[in-house]
């Protein structure tokens, strides 16, 4: 969930309380990993932290501590699933629920707006006896690679619980790759209803001027597509209406600066022969190796849109997770060991 700041201003705005609850800490098997958050206020929630009776027993107890008014304001709270929660998952979470009004309007705004803008950043909580201080600010791409810190260690899911004086550090999700998505045909429709719950920033575009009627779709001519294609994102997605215009369009994604991901709709037939055009048209087999034609995963033959849709998002996010472990075993690597 990464629109929980907005869900919870929103609350307020309406001028009712809501509580925040955040899962401060994993162990063993568990259904939602460390960091992940929802918003629960006295009807609703938005977002999840894995359902089944940890959820229900966490909003729950949100709910008790919203009908408790001032009378409290946070509590951190051990749940291990399998003996007190009859969960046959068998992991153990620690997670903190926060009781929000008026007074933390500040920073919620200020996490709403750097998820907004898709910049990474940190929400450092002190705590200072009933309450808890709260700050946001600016990360950059690397230091701790934990979701949530406690003195720069990884917060743990036994133990002592975090009491006075200690600050909680917690990393917003990682920045959200940029999909560019060319095509608003079927296909395209479907791959951006399918694409647009996940991690990605999307940017979708067609030039034909009756699909300024879709909402969501930036119509531009060709030669404009062209030029953002070249300019390279994490993901390009090419599946006009158009082969000539794919081919353009592929053509200026492989000139460009950027090296993400770059895939084509089309059957073998198709590709062999874009394949044989660009090679004969100056491409590098180097160049060439980024472009994947057929898209989506090899297994799911089915040409239906949304069956298609689910392959590719299910291809893309499976690269996503991969450049993601790399970036964290780095991470891992270069933090400081203790013994």
């Amino acid at each position: 969930m990464t629109d929980w700041p907005r869900r919870a201003l929103e609350r307020l705005a309406m001028g009712e309380p809501a509580a925040l609850v955040t899962l401060l800490a994993v162990e063993g098997s568990t259904p939602r990993e460390a960091g992940t958050k929802m918003v629960v206020w006295a009807d609703g929630q938005s977002g999840t932290i894995g359902g089944g009776n940890l959820e229900h027993r966490a909003s729950d107890q949100a709910r008790r501590m919203l009908a408790a008014g001032e009378a409290a304001r946070y509590a951190i709270q051990d749940y291990p699933l399998g003996p007190f929660l009859a969960q046959c998952c068998g992991g153990r979470v620690r997670l903190m629920i926060e009781r929000l009004d008026q007074r933390d309007v500040g920073w919620l705004g200020e996490a709403e707006r750097y998820g907004r803008a898709n910049e990474p950043f940190a929400i450092r909580s002190r705590i200072e006896g009933e309450a808890l201080v709260k700050a946001v600010g600016a990360v950059d791409g690397g230091g701790e690679a934990h979701a949530v810190s406690i003195g720069g260690h990884k917060a743990p899911a036994r133990g002592e619980r975090p009491a006075a004086g200690c600050e909680i550090v917690e990393r917003s999700a990682p920045v959200r790759p940029v999909v560019l998505l060319f095509g608003a045909g079927h296909v395209g429709r479907a791959i951006h209803r399918a694409l647009e719950p996940l991690p990605f920033r999307l940017f979708w575009s067609d030039c034909r001027e009756e699909m300024a009627e879709v909402p969501g779709v930036a119509v531009l001519p060709p030669d404009a597509q062209a030029e953002i294609a070249g300019d390279g994102a994490a993901y390009t997605l090419v599946l006009t209406h158009d082969h000539a215009l794919d081919y353009a369009l592929v053509s200026a994604a492989l000139a460009g600066d950027g090296d993400g991901y770059l895939g084509l709709i089309g059957s073998r037939t198709k590709a062999a022969r874009f394949f044989s055009r660009l090679r004969a048209g100056g491409f590098s087999e180097a160049q060439l190796a980024r472009l994947t034609c057929p898209i989506g995963i090899p297994q799911l033959k089915d040409k239906a849109p949304e069956i298609i849709a689910v392959s590719v998002a299910a291809d893309l996010l499976l690269r996503l997770q991969a450049s993601r472990c790399v970036v964290r075993d780095a991470l891992e690597e270069s933090a400081p060991h203790h013994d």
